[in-house]
């Protein structure tokens, strides 16, 4: 037959207040009893506070902190009576735990990967990874007349149609907007001067020669090269790279090949599909204006030349190399952990979009320099 439930009772005493505790104080007693012993523990601040334990059958370490912590409620210790050896036991150990002085909260200290020693590192170490997954690459190109078996056209072919036949609406769409906008904004400061006309010149020229490429680039690493992060990443997770490996097949030419030959391939085709909508978003804001298709197109062949659009689409044709190669990297390098593949998706897009930038900046000076 088990134990009565803990019950409470208050007794006034001429000092102060008796609470009186009777049958099994375990973990669901205590449980029970919590609100109403330390409401009588502070109604009897100032006063004696007396704990009659005569009448417990039982007594584990759930009650002996319900104590505890009544003595933290009434200011100081209270009084006990009638218990046994082992509750005194029990109460020593609780109350020295309760009293015991804790430490004083550390400030934050400066995470050390934002010391700038520690960028530096970081700059170094992400940098020689970088090297050495291009050496891989290249390694693995040369290597391909002999690992032929591992190099399948079907995937290159299913990797161009998620990197960029199912983004061509997309960049339909953003490149209208972009040409619409550049078009309306440029043709605002322009009308001051009479000079709405020349609004078809600057806008084609950006197209073609920087923000096509560059915005072609920016969306294939927003959206494949996190797509390639996250499967590889997956694949290294669940330790399907290791069984490719085990298996004598390249990781190398099985996985990243395909899928740089697929960037490279449709990124030229997803700029030329961005400056065509861009070019029809552009003439929609020129025949709000007055301007006949005849005189926007001859603005447009006046302003850009084949070279300019040549340019674009080599670019565009590296950029998409580089985003390809930085996801595929990504994917490679991730840890453990449930997290680990969100982290690899992440860093593929930003350093996607960085080394995009970056590559832009030297074309540019590179073109400057051949003077085209």
């Amino acid at each position: 037959m088990s134990a009565p439930p803990a019950t409470l009772r208050e007794q006034p005493s001429p000092d102060g207040i008796v609470l009186v505790l009777t049958g099994q104080l375990d973990v669901a007693g205590t449980a029970a009893l919590w609100r109403a012993v330390l409401r009588g523990a502070r109604a009897a601040r100032g006063r004696a506070l007396v704990f009659d334990l005569g009448g417990l059958t039982e007594l584990d370490m759930a009650g002996a902190t319900l104590i505890a912590a009544a003595d933290t409620a009434h200011g100081a210790p209270a009084r006990i009576e009638g218990a046994s050896e082992k509750a005194v036991r029990l109460l020593a150990r609780a109350r020295a735990a309760a009293s015991a002085p804790r430490p004083a909260p550390a400030s934050a200290p400066v995470p050390a990967r934002w010391f700038p020693g520690a960028i530096l590192r970081a700059g170094v170490v992400a940098g020689a990874q970088g090297l050495s997954f291009l050496g891989e690459a290249t390694v693995a190109v040369l290597r391909l007349p002999a690992r032929r078996r591992m190099f399948r056209l079907r995937d290159v072919v299913r990797e161009a149609d998620q990197a960029g036949f199912r983004a061509l609406p997309l960049v339909l769409l953003l490149g209208y907007l972009i040409g619409l906008i550049l078009a309306f904004q440029s043709a605002i400061p322009m009308h001051q001067f009479g000079a709405d006309i020349f609004v078809a010149n600057l806008v084609s020229v950006s197209l073609l020669r920087e923000l096509g490429p560059l915005l072609a680039a920016v969306i294939l690493a927003g959206r494949t090269g996190s797509a390639f992060a996250a499967e590889i990443g997956t694949m290294k997770v669940n330790q399907e790279i290791d069984a490719l490996v085990v298996m004598g097949l390249d990781p190398m030419t099985l996985l990243v090949l395909p899928r740089m030959l697929a960037t490279l391939l449709i990124t030229p085709v997803l700029t030329l599909t961005l400056d065509a909508a861009g070019m029809l978003g552009m003439t929609t804001v020129m025949r709000g204006f007055g301007y006949t298709l005849p005189a926007i197109q001859q603005q447009v062949q006046s302003a850009a030349t084949v070279g300019d659009l040549a340019g674009g689409l080599a670019k565009a044709a590296v950029f998409g190399v580089a985003v390809a190669a930085i996801g595929c990297r990504a994917g490679l390098g991730t840890g453990i952990g449930p997290r680990a593949v969100g982290f690899s998706a992440t860093a593929a897009v930003v350093g996607g979009i960085i080394a995009t930038i970056a590559l832009d900046g030297a074309f540019a000076v590179l073109f400057y320099r051949l003077g085209l």
